[in-house]
């Protein structure tokens, strides 16, 4: 009777261990964690990282080729600037020219951001596990609010400007003298047409 209850829990373990296992690998295979993988890091530097997240994706000319592992910040005392330094994972068989563009994307207009990465045109000097590439910081939506509202700012100082008859179109629509030196040439012309004629050869 011992022998057989034994052997019973030797079973249930051996079926447990195995639903571990599966369940492991499942939940790993979600998360996109992929240890048994061949890769390298290669890190990438910005002034301004827009949100972007851990765990988000890497693509290279389109195509997801790796994930975002950390996200680490550092000051350059002589800059007296904060930089941020995005940690990443790539696929070994994805070779990264160094003269590549990097910037962070959005998936759709308010969707998750991500690494993107344009491949450039050195085909000799590649990327090499561990090293950095600096990346185009994006603007943010404090400086798109700056911008607009410059613009805004700027139109209707020159509305203001036109109404008070400054400038050359201010002076065109406001002044009196000019729309009436015109109306007196249109007046004349339709009386002597010939007039247009005559100056004509007068020119030649």
């Amino acid at each position: 009777m011992i022998f057989g209850k034994t052997k019973l829990e030797l079973k249930v373990g051996i079926f447990v261990f195995v639903g571990l296992v599966l369940l492991s690998i499942f939940i790993l295979s979600i998360g996109g964690f992929k240890t048994w993988a061949n890769g390298y890091r290669v890190n990438f530097m910005f002034g301004f990282s827009n949100g972007v997240k851990v765990g988000a994706p890497v693509r290279f000319a389109g195509v997801d080729v790796g994930v975002v592992k950390n996200i680490r910040f550092f000051i350059i005392p002589e800059e007296k600037k904060t930089r941020v330094k995005i940690e990443t994972w790539v696929k070994e068989k994805v070779k990264i020219p160094k003269d590549s563009t990097v910037w962070v994307n959005t998936l759709g207009l308010l969707g998750e951001k991500y690494i993107e990465i344009m491949p450039g045109k050195d085909y000799v000097n590649f990327l090499a596990a561990n090293e950095e590439l600096a990346g185009q910081d994006p603007i943010s939506m404090q400086e798109v609010g700056a911008l607009a509202m410059k613009v805004v700012t700027d139109a209707d100082d020159t509305l203001l400007k036109i109404n008070k008859g400054q400038g050359t179109i201010g002076k065109l629509l406001n002044d009196d003298t000019m729309y009436k030196e015109f109306e007196a040439f249109a007046t004349d012309i339709r009386k002597h047409p010939w007039k247009l004629i005559w100056k004509t050869k007068e020119n030649k």
